[in-house]
């Protein structure tokens, strides 16, 4: 991660909702989007990426599928009903709180 740790307590959300979006997703796919669609300002490393994955898929929210690509293993990660459930209510939840946050600071 970069500089910032205000992304540490919202990186399951932010997994989630890519997976929401992509379907499926592989781990540096995953942490490359975030860095895009950030401006580079959210840089998840692998250490803080990959235990919250196998986390999220013990407890179901998401599964994973290994796929031969030119000769090498990827696994990709997935959303199952339960995690699409849970992306939803985390993204109500997460909607609530930016508005929060908008009107503390007077953010337009």
């Amino acid at each position: 991660m970069k500089k910032n740790s205000l992304y540490k307590g919202t990186l399951q959300n932010i997994i989630l909702k890519l997976l929401s979006r992509e379907v499926k997703m592989y781990g540096y796919q995953i942490t490359q989007r975030a860095k895009e669609l950030t401006e580079g300002e959210l840089q998840m490393t692998e250490g803080a990426l990959y235990p919250l994955l196998h986390k999220l898929e013990s407890e179901g929210m998401i599964m994973s599928e290994v796929k031969e690509i030119n000769g090498r293993s990827r696994k990709y990660y997935l959303l199952t009903e339960k995690g699409k459930t849970q992306q939803a209510e985390q993204e109500t939840e997460m909607k609530n709180y930016l508005l929060n946050l908008g009107n503390i600071f007077n953010i337009q």
